[in-house]
């Protein structure tokens, strides 16, 4: 685990709310329509009550098995969202312990949490990822199977399509990745006119370094981790 500075957390907090609420007047918007993920990955669990201290009960984590440590040890308010890429093998435990799995990125993977899920009698939240970049270490849906892949899955019975989800590749200037949140939410609002009865209202994109941008694009989940919680 990193070290932290808990005394920093609430300022960063405060700050980090304060350019949301600044970059939501420049869209037109309120930071009632945001959610605040904080992102604890490598923190300790201490950080995590700090957060919550500061009023933000949604923790987001990348690894399965991280959270499974912390998940005991947290304050039992908190809404745990996965974040990182899901493997197959650790489905059962992400059904069981995630408030929102942001990460659907295959059929079968749907597939297999739909099937979990009723298993467990309950229905799981979810987002679609979507890959709107060329990286070869990021995942998603390419965006040409997204209405396929999404037809299938707002089907089954145990599955609760929120919304779509997309890292972007990292560029210096935030103002590049503009283009991509653009993207999401078109992609988004396109799945809308095709199935004119859903709601999706969920737009997860944005991260310390671009979640201005991302709210001025549409964001409705910001995934924040080392403006809160400083570097790992």
């Amino acid at each position: 685990m990193s070290s932290v500075n808990l005394s920093c957390i609430a300022d960063n907090v405060a700050l980090v709310r304060e350019r949301i609420a600044a970059a939501s007047a420049r869209a037109g918007r309120t930071p009632d329509q945001i959610t605040l993920v904080a992102v604890s990955k490598t923190h300790p669990v201490a950080a995590i009550q700090a957060a919550v201290d500061c009023g933000v009960f949604d923790i987001g984590e990348n690894r399965v098995q991280e959270a499974l440590g912390k998940i005991p040890h947290s304050p039992p308010q908190v809404r745990w969202h996965l974040i990182g890429h899901l493997q197959g093998n650790k489905a059962k435990p992400s059904v069981e312990h995630f408030h929102l799995i942001h990460t659907v990125d295959s059929p079968a993977l749907a597939r297999r949490l739909n099937h979990l899920a009723g298993a467990a009698g309950k229905v799981v939240t979810v987002l679609l990822q979507v890959k709107l970049g060329d990286e070869a270490t990021k995942f998603g849906l390419h965006p040409e199977e997204l209405p396929a892949v999404y037809a299938l899955v707002r089907d089954f019975p145990h599955l609760r399509v929120r919304g779509l989800m997309t890292i972007p590749p990292f560029c210096p200037d935030p103002e590049d990745v503009r283009p991509f949140f653009r993207q999401l939410r078109t992609l988004r609002d396109e799945l809308l006119a095709r199935f004119p009865d859903d709601t999706l209202p969920e737009l997860s994109m944005g991260m310390s370094h671009d979640f201005e941008v991302a709210v001025e694009e549409g964001a409705t989940i910001l995934r924040i981790g080392t403006a809160i919680f400083g570097a790992r």
